[in-house]
């Protein structure tokens, strides 16, 4: 059997390396990014600080009528999803292999996909419907189908989500529990079985009360949970502060020549460096991968364009911020040059390296287990969406009860073959998205550019909204007040 399972895991391995590979999904992600980014005139700069202002100030559109939760819960719930495991274990990943260039990667991708994270949270929202229970519902899963006519538009639909549902199980159920369990067990001592009942009973109270629960968790814990890692990475880099100039030296020289411990030719270095980066990057953040419209689509708005700003502003927050923390915490520190020890346990390291006592691996072990459990959230929600749209508003309480059971699984076995399985996954769910990103991007920059020529500081009332959509086809979202 275990034999059996190890071969089962290196077919996973190898198609996800393929799937994941510099000749796939990677320059498609890239791709995808920069042609938006060029079509909307590279919105993701010139109107960040508008959308953070609305999502994380205002944190609701004033007049919105339709939604389940505000903009600022539907921006927490997806951060949740994405703020995770990758944030810590993947940057240290990275820069271990690729050297610190590949930090710099991680931001081009991350800027670059903060206008593929505006698209598709602009298609949620304006294709998005309501399902038997009254409920928001949107996604990929829904705007494929419904922005691109005929069996293409279909087929693209479908296979997102069914590939979102089989990879909300893998990604965001059982990697994160086990992560959560590996982690506390460690540092605390607790017997991984009595973790694993406390995440499944918890997680069942939150899921069962749907995005509104979801949505209220996640506001109160994400902000909270993003603070604490980032005020102890903070003190690392005060104590650190004389490094601090040399790590972005690094960052900057080693984007292009590579690190000089990692083999031979320059150019190989440099490969392996964006390779990593670009690849850690968008595991962090999900851009171009459609999860995070889900949660946008649920979002009180009295525009598309509003919520994909505010949207975007997650990429931002995830890797511009968080990313960026752990990196120069690795970095400065020094201890990313460590080999003797395991990659998964590299931030831990430096934390502790930096903080007094024993609260730099307290502070890492708690921050995996609160990212990873708010991951959980998220990603059901991405499920239960998916699964709606496969089978109907009557299989969102048995996928609940069903995932919320998973999560024991993921936090009392060893998952080797679940983690490639999960990677090939979330790589493959993202292949239907990214199609219809390209083929609805005129779509998309047309009405962006009409909204934004009317409301440049997003401060407009919903009547305001009205009169200058008035005539307008299509602006507004069609189809919200339909559904199955």
């Amino acid at each position: 059997m275990s034999e059996t399972l190890d071969k089962v895991s290196d077919f996973f391995g190898m198609l996800s390396g393929i799937v994941w590979g510099p000749f796939f999904l990677i320059p498609l992600l890239l791709g995808t990014g920069i042609v938006l980014s060029i079509r909307l005139g590279f919105l993701q700069f010139h109107k960040l600080w508008p959308a953070l202002k609305l999502g994380i100030l205002r944190r609701r559109d004033e007049g919105a009528f339709a939604g389940d939760v505000s903009q600022f819960q539907a921006l927490t719930t997806a951060l949740a999803a994405t703020v995770g495991v990758g944030n810590i274990v993947g940057v240290a990943g990275a820069i271990a292999v690729g050297g610190p260039g590949a930090l710099f990667w991680m931001w081009v991708t991350g800027l670059l996909g903060m206008a593929s994270k505006y698209a598709e949270a602009f298609l949620g929202v304006r294709f998005r419907t309501k399902d038997a229970a009254g409920e928001i519902s949107g996604g990929p899963q829904y705007y494929l189908e419904r922005g691109i006519k005929g069996p293409l538009g279909k087929v693209l639909a479908i296979s997102f989500a069914v590939l979102a549902a089989l990879a909300s199980f893998g990604i965001g159920n059982m990697t994160q529990g086990n992560a959560i369990t590996e982690n506390i067990h460690n540092t605390f001592g607790i017997e991984p079985w009595i973790i694993g009942i406390v995440l499944t009973v918890v997680a069942f109270a939150v899921l069962v009360g749907g995005i509104k629960s979801i949505g209220r968790v996640t506001a109160a814990l994400v902000p909270f949970m993003i603070v604490v890692y980032i005020l102890g990475a903070t003190f690392i880099l005060i104590v650190n502060a004389g490094q601090v100039p040399a790590a972005f030296g690094q960052i900057f020289s080693e984007a292009f020549t590579g690190h000089a411990a990692f083999g031979g030719a320059a150019g190989s270095a440099f490969l392996l460096a964006l390779k990593m980066g670009v690849a850690r990057g968008i595991f962090s953040n999900e851009s171009g991968m459609g999860s995070a419209a889900i949660a946008a689509a649920a979002a009180k708005t009295t525009h598309p364009v509003r919520q994909g700003l505010v949207s975007m502003t997650q990429t931002f927050i995830d890797t511009i911020i968080v990313v960026t923390f752990t990196g120069l915490v690795l970095i400065t520190t020094g201890v990313w040059e460590k080999a003797d020890i395991s990659q998964a346990t590299l931030t831990a390291e430096a934390f502790t390296h930096g903080l007094p006592g024993n609260w730099g691996h307290i502070i890492v072990t708690c921050s995996i287990a609160l990212f990873a459990f708010s991951t959980v959230l998220g990603w059901a929600y991405y499920g239960e969406r998916c699964t709606e749209r496969l089978v109907g508003r009557g299989g969102v309480m048995p996928y609940r009860v069903l995932f919320s059971l998973v999560v024991f699984v993921g936090a009392t076995v060893p998952l080797k073959v679940v983690w490639n399985f999960a990677d090939l996954m979330n790589g493959l769910m993202a292949l239907p998205n990214l199609i219809g990103l390209l083929i609805l991007s005129g779509l998309i920059a047309r009405e962006t550019k009409h909204y934004l020529a009317n409301d440049p500081p997003l401060t407009a009332s919903k009547d305001e909204i009205d009169a200058f959509m008035e005539g307008h086809v299509g602006g507004i979202d069609t189809y919200e007040t339909t559904g199955k």
